[in-house]
């Protein structure tokens, strides 16, 4: 069961910015691979995105997971809507997915072939 507090920080979070990446560590410096991955592609597209550390905050890195029914970190936010994880991340951007959905969703980015 999730605190409420927690629940309500998740909302506010993914309500009041169009990207969010739950992630081990920062965008600056990532805490393990899949979080430095998700990053990556993040930042090779140009999107600005709110990096949120999980492992600042004990409640929050099992309330995202709660939250999103997601047994994993990182987990990425789009305009409000569950996206996954990083592996997923990297298929949507290899199949032109995730810049469909980005476009579709009006967050701006840089439009770069990958392949």
């Amino acid at each position: 069961m999730i605190d409420p507090a927690v629940a309500e920080r998740i909302r506010s979070d993914i309500s009041s910015n169009d990207v969010v990446l739950y992630m081990k560590g920062t965008p600056v410096f990532p805490q393990c691979g899949f979080s430095a991955q998700a990053v990556q592609i993040l930042s090779m597209l140009g999107v600005n995105f709110k990096g949120v550390d999980i492992l600042a905050d004990p409640s929050l890195r099992q309330g995202i997971k709660d939250f999103s029914n997601w047994p994993t970190i990182p987990q990425l936010y789009i305009k409000g809507e569950f996206i996954g994880g990083s592996d997923i991340m990297k298929e949507m951007l290899q199949s032109g997915e995730l810049q469909k959905t980005l476009g579709e969703k009006g967050v701006p980015f840089e439009n770069r072939k990958v392949g």
